[in-house]
């Protein structure tokens, strides 16, 4: 896990420089640094940033959008459904207001 957040806080740091990220800049950080990563992992990182927008990446964590998974399903396999979505958000709300009932109305309190 320790070498996995080397190699994504590498490839921040230079993306926040403004360097384009690769296996031989993450790996002068990882050396700056003193930190022992598996030798696979910064050529990883490198390949799998080579072909995204880095700072659409970190700025979209999280966003409203099309799952990954969405994305990337095989061929012939029907992407979710979003149909559902409505319904979902009223049973999450519905549950949210039972759970927030006061306890007064309990009949009971933190200092009864």
């Amino acid at each position: 896990m320790a070498s996995e957040l080397t190699c994504i806080y590498s490839a921040l740091i230079l993306h926040s420089d403004e360097v384009t990220v690769t296996e031989d800049k993450i790996n002068a950080l990882i050396k700056a640094a003193g930190v022992n990563v598996e030798p696979f992992r910064p050529g990883l990182f490198a390949n799998a940033l080579a072909t995204v927008n880095a700072g659409s990446l970190i700025c979209n964590v999280g966003a409203d959008g099309p799952a990954p998974a969405a994305i990337a399903a095989p061929a012939g396999v029907p992407a979710p459904s979003t149909a559902t979505a409505p319904a979902e958000e009223k049973k999450v709300k519905a549950k949210k207001e039972e759970s927030e009932e006061s306890d007064d109305d309990m009949n009971f309190g933190l200092f009864d």
